[in-house]
């Protein structure tokens, strides 16, 4: 595993997410953002670059497609130590992104809401989040994906004993959690759905 350079950050339950970002920084990693969590990281002193001006492609459609790009899923995605993903990876200008920092749409609170409507519930489901969550998880040789605010003391720490990088282990607890939360956060979907009526 090589150093930390690059994070997506990009989470509706905010807490703690400054103080994290913060200490990214100071490891001298490059902060990728989108809508209301770059603005409380702006708000917060923190240097963030826009997943659209990274991918050089607008956010668009109310927010329904802002992380679904090559750029993003191809950084996520890319095996470093495979020379023709590498390769592609330089070619299409695609920066290895090393740490995902997610949590989804609060769906399940949501439609716990007495007279949700199904258009609110449908707009309540996170599509970027599941999908970068899922990559960061499968590559988890090479990436650190984080979907709980507990678990920012820990990567620090790891951070900080080892010049900037993460355990293999501590990577794969971490993608275990990942796929947990995605299917329980579809499984909600699921019985929401199953007891809606247009």
């Amino acid at each position: 595993m090589s150093k930390i350079k690059t994070a997506i950050i990009s989470v509706t339950d905010k807490s703690g997410i400054v103080n994290f970002a913060a200490s990214l920084s100071k490891f001298g990693v490059k902060v990728l953002s989108t809508g209301g969590t770059a603005n409380a990281l702006r708000e917060g002193g923190i240097q963030v670059t826009d997943i659209s001006e990274y991918t050089g492609f607008p956010e668009m459609m109310d927010g329904r497609v802002k992380t679904l790009h090559p750029k993003v899923h191809g950084g996520l995605l890319g095996l470093r130590d495979n020379t023709e993903h590498a390769r592609m990876m330089e070619e299409h200008g695609i920066t290895p992104i090393d740490m995902v920092v997610v949590n989804l749409y609060q769906f399940e609170k949501t439609v716990a809401r007495a007279g949700v409507t199904l258009k609110e519930a449908i707009e309540n489901i996170d599509i970027g989040g599941p999908s970068m969550l899922r990559s960061s998880a499968k590559n988890f040789k090479f990436v650190t994906v984080l979907v709980d605010p507990a678990d920012y003391e820990t990567v620090l720490k790891e951070m900080a004993a080892s010049g900037g990088e993460t355990r293999l282990e501590t990577r794969f607890r971490l993608a275990k959690k990942v796929f947990r939360l995605t299917h329980e956060y579809d499984g909600a979907i699921t019985r929401y759905l199953e007891t809606a009526s247009l």
